[in-house]
């Protein structure tokens, strides 16, 4: 870590660690250099009888997104145990921690979902709240009839949208190697049975996404989020794809300021055709009068 610097400002000297979100920031322009470093403080706990904080050991913390939360026992191998005792003990421990189906169910979607973690670069508070998503669906018996790898990619989505991360569908059918049907129905079905509110997708989020992608700088994307917010406050962006209309926007806007991109960069930025590209610009363009 110590020869870490900001490829923004080319200096290593104000660089910032919080372990709390697990990241390395820039102090000078916000910039995260790493993040999910690994916490190696040891925890703090408070003794009952002083009053006072002490430091100590006590292993792992628990997760919810393990099929036992890291609660379950350990038995260790032994070379003094001749007559085998402590092997068949440790044999029938493990037997008894998999007996019940639902800690099959979850040992199968968290090791899927580790994946997805993976693949996608989501941070560890929605890796949690999908695990905490899909273990109470499961309880409630929405998992019968149906495959834990789509049910899981349809609990990722549903945090996704409920805590502004901005991932879309396609993205998450794409790792998972779902039907985008299949993952559609589940995800519709949970929100119905369950009755939850899932929040209203942030456009802006998909927009900085895109232009992050395409390396525009400050000004194209102030512009483009003053163009965006007219958009949703005039209701055309009812029932148009986020990422489709986010890559129109900042497109239109490109146009404006003289900036020339191929419309093929955009659709890949926001993983797109250029022919939804071309009509949701054509969109925007009659309905606001532009260019």
């Amino acid at each position: 870590m110590k020869n870490l610097q900001c490829s923004i400002c080319n200096i290593g000297d104000k660089l910032v660690t919080d372990l709390d979100s697990g990241e390395i920031i820039c102090s000078a322009c916000g910039t995260v250099i790493a993040g999910q470093i690994q916490d190696t403080r040891r925890e703090l706990t408070e003794n009952p009888a002083s009053g006072l904080g002490i430091v100590s050991g006590v292993g792992p913390q628990s997760s919810l997104a393990i099929h036992d939360m890291n609660l379950s026992t350990m038995i260790g191998k032994s070379k003094g145990n001749s007559s085998g005792q402590m092997s068949k003990l440790r044999i029938w421990d493990l037997r008894t921690q998999f007996k019940d189906s639902s800690f099959r169910n979850y040992r199968s979607a968290f090791s899927l979902l580790n994946n997805l973690k993976n693949k996608l670069a989501i941070p560890d508070s929605v890796v949690e709240r999908t695990a905490y998503n899909y273990r109470k669906i499961e309880h409630r018996g929405f998992m019968r009839n149906r495959p834990v790898a789509s049910v899981l990619a349809a609990c990722l989505y549903l945090t996704c949208r409920e805590m502004g991360v901005p991932r879309t569908m396609d993205e998450i059918r794409q790792v998972s190697n779902i039907k985008k049907k299949q993952l559609a129905r589940d995800y519709r079905e949970m929100i119905f049975n369950l009755e939850l509110n899932v929040p209203p997708v942030n456009h802006l989020q998909y927009l900085e996404k895109i232009s992050s992608r395409l390396e525009f700088d400050e000004r194209i994307t102030r512009s483009a989020m003053t163009l965006m917010q007219k958009i949703l406050d005039m209701g055309i962006s009812a029932g148009k794809d986020p990422m489709g209309l986010a890559s129109a926007v900042l497109y239109v806007i490109s146009q404006i300021h003289g900036i020339t991109i191929k419309q093929a960069d955009f659709a890949n930025a926001a993983g797109i055709t250029e022919v939804t590209l071309r009509a949701r610009s054509r969109d925007i363009k009659d309905k606001l009068g532009l260019i």
